[in-house]
């Protein structure tokens, strides 16, 4: 929370509390009492002997004398008394307020924050700090009673809910003769920075280590080797102990039958005192069962599915926040959560992120370099905080036995859904280096090779499901040639190349398949430094028929010294590599197979387009030029999409198609066009 600091007197006594009220927009309302259920536990009961102040610590005939000194409580306080007397109930006179305020927190203009110190000599309570949150609308007041409801709930395990939640301590029912008859929760000081106020610090990253007392035992904790290194491993490390310590918090929650319904940045804070998250004041905290319901039923486990998937989503934006920077700004998070609201798979926010911050960012970037880790483990972690079923999305326990929240010291076995991630995601990574020497392309086209074998979806019902998308040609395994030592008849700059496909009927099996290809012809001799150039694009459109099939792995016999399948159709040669010690682990066969199955695609007639701009639309020789460029630098299988025979591996973000020459190429799903204004 964040409190400012005022005048000296700005409450100059208790009555201060309930005049400043009066200043806010929304009149006070009467507290509506709470019916508890239930019998209060012996840590309850002893608290409730031990920790009472002034207003409880009487006989009933003294408290008769003392409501002759205050104001008459009413009988609806009485009965709030009974009910929640499992907390304390305080009288403003108990404490000593402090010169900090805030108002609308969190945007909830109905909330008074001040800190004070507790002043009563008999409470246990003595000299501790503490927040009193005065609540004036009815809502608020629901919420203050709701936290207090379910500390009862929580109260046998008093351990971990002081250690994961804001301990409440009790409230303050003002009279209701004053015309302010609110209800104040009195809970726990923390610090007066929320997780928020932290990320926007610009000295965040080593004022938090110091707040959370990095030591020995913390790094153990997350599996590190050293706690020293550079910013990015620093910040990674920091993350980890943070999104830990939050999800072993919801853990709790989720555990008692509790979802939090309220998990932002906002209500998170960290504890100076014993370096732990506190998911804030559980007043929206809601049950997993409905009462009166059978808590087996399909009905209460469909509902408690739902809420554990909703804080979950939560805790996923939570993270992606603390990791990319720049989704604080409301502006790029609003892209962000409108991506996952129009349904796309997050699978594929790497290629949204890298279209929003600009293609140069991974470098500079220290969120991105983090998440891209451990075979982009980050991304695969977020992809499940944020899937869009919430069937699909992953759970407190799970998460925390990731690869990514596990140091490298901890030995994490990675299912097979995360070893194909890593092979995609590290194929990604060398594309984007752009060093296609001969070890990279070794190594792109083994990545590629285990993909195939590992793919998930091999029926061609699964290709009409997942086929259908726009997609960006990231590498091929085929001859590359660009612009370097040569004189070619055109300076051809191309930019990015994508493939849309389409399915016009969900009855038939028949797709339709478009290549954009755009590039720049650069003019003059000075192209070397100067890229801009003319801009031009060429368009390849066919219709393809997916059938069943399969690849097949050729013989050594079989291939002849003057033809080649490309460097992955030697089936000798593959399976010495494939039962090495490295990968015997990954490929899911003792023997290695003669064939896959694959979508065996079947084309029609090729339409090509091409477009120029002024001047280069006024030359046919120079056109020529240019489309012999292109079919030189560009794949054979993209401007005539006829070559393209089967595909092998498709997922939610990534498609391997193979070309009559053995050719592989690889893409991913992309979403943003750069053209369009959003």
């Amino acid at each position: 929370m964040a409190l400012c600091r005022t005048g000296p007197n700005t409450i100059p006594n208790s009555n201060g509390l309930a005049s400043s009220a009066r200043n806010l927009s929304t009149r006070l309302v009467l507290p509506v009492p709470l019916g508890f259920t239930g019998q209060l536990s012996n840590l309850g009961r002893r608290k409730h002997r031990g920790v009472v102040c002034s207003s409880l610590r009487k006989s009933a005939s003294a408290s008769s004398k003392e409501s002759q000194e205050e104001d008459a409580p009413s009988t609806l306080s009485v009965c709030l008394e009974e009910e929640l007397g499992h907390v304390i109930r305080f009288k403003m006179s108990d404490f000593k307020i402090l010169n900090h305020v805030s108002i609308g927190l969190g945007g909830r203009g109905d909330e008074l924050v001040f800190e004070g110190k507790v002043k009563d000599s008999g409470s246990p309570l003595y000299s501790t700090r503490v927040v009193l949150r005065q609540l004036s609308s009815a809502q608020a007041q629901r919420r203050g009673k709701r936290a207090i409801e379910v500390l009862k709930k929580l109260v046998r395990r008093k351990l971990l809910y002081h250690s994961y939640s804001m301990q409440v301590h009790g409230y303050i029912s003002l009279p209701e003769s004053n015309d302010s008859g609110s209800f104040i929760l009195v809970h726990g000081y923390h610090g007066s920075f929320s997780l928020r106020h932290w990320l926007q610090r610009s000295d965040w990253l080593p004022t938090l280590e110091a707040t959370l007392a990095l030591d020995e035992e913390s790094v153990r904790k997350i599996g590190e080797d050293t706690t020293g290194g550079p910013a990015v491993s620093r910040q990674l490390r920091l993350i980890r102990i943070l999104m830990r310590d939050l999800l072993i918090g919801v853990n709790y929650l989720h555990s008692h039958g509790f979802a939090h319904t309220e998990l932002r940045l906002e209500n998170v804070h960290i504890s100076p005192i014993d370096r732990h998250i506190k998911v804030g004041i559980l007043g929206n905290a809601a049950d997993f069962h409905v009462e009166g319901s059978n808590s087996g039923t399909m009905d209460s486990m469909d509902r408690r599915q739902m809420m554990i998937a909703f804080d979950m989503r939560c805790v996923g934006f939570i993270m992606a926040k603390m990791v990319i920077r720049e989704l604080m700004e409301p502006l790029i998070f609003a892209k962000f959560k409108s991506f996952l609201t129009k349904g796309h798979d997050p699978s594929c926010l790497r290629e949204l992120m890298l279209e929003i911050l600009g293609r140069g960012s991974p470098h500079g970037n220290a969120g991105l370099q983090i998440l891209d880790r451990n075979w982009g483990a980050g991304w695969h972690l977020l992809s499940l905080l944020l899937a869009t079923k919430s069937s699909q999305r992953i759970s407190c326990l799970d998460a925390l036995r990731h690869p990514f929240l596990c140091g490298p010291r901890w030995r994490v076995v990675p299912s097979m859904d995360i070893i194909r991630w890593g092979l995609g995601s590290t194929a990604m990574r060398i594309s984007e280096e752009y060093i296609y020497g001969q070890p990279q392309r070794s190594r792109l086209a083994h990545f590629i090779d285990l993909m195939e074998m590992l793919n998930p979806n091999k029926k061609p019902k699964n290709w009409l499901e997942l086929l259908p998308g726009k997609w960006r040609l990231l590498y091929c395994t085929g001859k590359h040639v660009g612009l370097t030592l040569r004189q070619p008849p055109a300076r051809v700059l191309i930019g990015d190349v994508h493939l849309t496909v389409k399915r016009p009927s969900k009855l038939k099996s028949n797709l339709s398949f478009t290549s954009d290809i755009g590039f720049s012809v650069m003019i003059g001799q000075d192209w070397p430094h100067d890229k801009t150039g003319k801009s031009g694009t060429v368009q390849v459109s066919s219709s393809f028929e997916v059938k069943a099939g399969r690849r097949l792995y050729l013989k050594q016999d079989s291939v002849k010294e003057n033809f080649s399948f490309g460097p992955s159709a030697n089936e000798e040669a593959l399976a010495q590599k494939f039962t090495s010690t490295k990968w015997r682990k990954i490929v899911p066969f003792k023997e290695f197979p003669s064939s896959l199955p694959a979508a065996k695609l079947v084309s029609s007639d090729v339409d090509v387009t091409m477009s120029l701009d002024d001047p280069l639309n006024r030359s046919v020789e120079t056109a020529r030029n240019v489309l012999q460029e292109l079919r030189t630098q560009i794949p054979p299988e993209i401007f005539d999409l006829s070559k393209i025979v089967c595909g092998t591996y498709v997922d939610s973000r990534l498609l391997v198609l193979r070309g009559v020459n053995g050719s592989a190429l690889l893409f991913t799903r992309s979403f943003v066009d750069r053209n369009s204004s959003s």
